[in-house]
């Protein structure tokens, strides 16, 4: 038997290469730092639109892991004072003035991550987390929440310095507010997690090489 790795760190390097350009993100991040909450539930959106009510240097991307009409109220209700606007209803000449772009389709998550600088991944106070590979691979800090110890990935990217755990909200400012006033360290953070999805690609190869293929 050779144990040769996980053939998901190669799959995420593929999505990332066949990522799509999407210029209205594009021109909503407005060279702005950008916060992109990917496969969010309400428990995780509780916490971190609490944060960016308050903080308006910051754009925030919420692609939420249910797109009904009713959460995105939910959603809208919890912000307070921000221009904001659905992906599916958006145009160039007003989402460079919001404050918020929520993602309202599907398939457009693994090519979002591209535009942000801190990426949460969703779940984490529910049944578990969800892909933090996807967000990990464009080099920037992963934060989950704490049902995430079922998850190797997350495991290996909190030991790597590149993800974090959040419990609550004192928790998740406490990080937004070392990355925003730490350069360095936002960017020491999102090297790791490249570095951690680097360093165990190549599984993919190593099958095929076993087999001769």
């Amino acid at each position: 038997v050779d144990v040769v790795g996980d053939t998901r760190f190669d799959r995420v390097l593929d999505i990332k290469e066949q990522a799509k350009d999407l210029p209205l993100v594009q021109a909503f991040i407005a060279n702005k730092p950008t916060f992109v909450a990917g496969s969010s539930w309400a428990p995780d959106e509780q916490i971190f639109i609490k944060y960016f009510n308050e903080h308006a240097d910051w754009k925030l991307i919420i692609a939420p892991h249910v797109i009904a009409e009713s959460h995105l109220q939910q959603i809208l209700q919890l912000l307070k004072g921000k221009k904001t606007v659905l992906y599916t209803e958006a145009n160039e000449a007003e989402i460079a003035d919001a404050d918020v772009l929520i993602i309202n389709c599907f398939g457009l998550l693994s090519s979002i991550y591209h535009y942000g600088n801190v990426a949460y991944v969703g779940g984490g106070f529910g049944v578990g987390i969800h892909n933090v590979l996807e967000a990990a691979v464009w080099g920037m800090p992963v934060i989950f929440g704490p049902n995430n110890k079922r998850f190797a990935e997350a495991q290996g990217l909190l030991a790597s310095g590149g993800g974090f755990e959040v419990n609550n909200y004192e928790t998740f400012a406490q990080i937004i507010e070392k990355f925003s006033s730490d350069e360095a360290y936002l960017q020491q953070s999102g090297q790791a997690s490249n570095d951690f999805v680097q360093k165990l690609s190549g599984a993919t190869d190593k099958v095929f090489t076993s087999i001769k293929l």
